[in-house]
């Protein structure tokens, strides 16, 4: 962990990205046709499927999905269950360029539970750079108005983007775990595969509530099974794949630099696919939040 960016591991974190703000857009698509947490399990459990054959090894007895099945539980309910249950649903209430400028505050969450669950310290600039970064926060939660912000007129998908921003932070933090007797860790397959089999779960426990709790039903097309697909194999598999490995290589605040590219791919993308034009006050949060992040990575004098 903690090595030098060099190329292949910028293009490594380039990947995720482009395909999450591919999902951004293409839950946004999808809201009306399919529940939330039903598209969650069902995008979860089609990647499950695809990599069994890479890492069916999890399933043996005595691999760390058994050995170490807190470790994994609990990355499979951050990762899987809670993070991408939240972002399907934000996107009921907010846009793709809401979701993923509220995600971009990543990196001010990796620090900050970085030193309070990690002893990680956090220096004078960073903790500059996160008060700049929070600033374009308010600004996308505002919706660029002050006056929303002071009556407290929040849109209630930006602020399920926040809780699954802190999932995500505390789920990118476990990745640079390493633990005796954990096998798993050395191949990616596995190690992806024993976090999806675990999430699985907790996706289908919220599936299972949202068709008990509300009037959930499916609009079968090919939209829908094309949709599935691609959150499955780009978003899920991919990005988390390249997502894995990017962290583990220079650690969780380095990487989720790169997530603020998300908003950028996100904005262009719902331009072309749905006529969301981001407005002006996109491009000031984005401006303070890029800020606050660089002003947070410069290295300490």
């Amino acid at each position: 962990m903690n090595q030098k960016l060099t190329l292949s591991t910028t293009l490594l974190l380039l990947v995720p990205p482009l395909l999450w703000a591919g999902n951004a857009v293409m839950g946004r698509a999808v809201i009306s046709i399919i529940p939330p947490f039903t598209l969650n399990f069902l995008r979860w459990a089609l990647a499950l499927v695809l990599l069994l054959p890479l890492g069916h090894q999890v399933l043996r007895r005595g691999s760390g999905l058994w050995t170490q099945w807190r470790r994994y539980a609990l990355l499979g309910l951050l990762g899987v269950g809670l993070y991408n249950s939240l972002q399907y649903l934000a996107l009921h209430t907010s846009t793709p360029v809401n979701v993923t400028l509220v995600t971009s505050s990543m990196p001010v969450w990796m620090l900050i539970i970085g030193r309070l669950f990690h002893g990680v310290a956090i220096r004078r600039a960073q903790m500059l750079g996160s008060a700049l970064s929070l600033a374009g926060v308010a600004v996308v939660l505002s919706q660029g108005s002050w006056q929303h912000l002071l009556a407290l007129r929040f849109v209630a998908g930006d602020l399920l983007m926040v809780l699954a921003t802190i999932c995500f932070s505390f789920y990118s933090w476990q990745l640079t775990r390493v633990d005796a007797g954990d096998s798993l860790r050395a191949h990616w397959a596995g190690f992806l595969t024993a976090q999806i089999a675990y999430g699985v779960v907790w996706s289908g426990m919220l599936a299972g509530i949202e068709w008990s709790v509300t009037d959930a039903h499916i609009e079968w097309s090919w939209t829908v099974v094309l949709a599935i697909l691609y959150v499955a194999v780009g978003p899920a598999v991919l990005a988390f794949r390249c997502w894995g490995a990017g962290v583990q290589r220079v650690g969780p605040t380095t990487a989720g630099f790169f997530n603020n590219l998300t908003p950028l791919f996100a904005g262009t993308l719902s331009l072309f696919l749905l006529g969301e034009a981001p407005g002006l006050y996109h491009g000031l949060a984005f401006a303070l939040i890029i800020g606050g992040i660089v002003l947070s990575s410069r290295p300490a004098a």
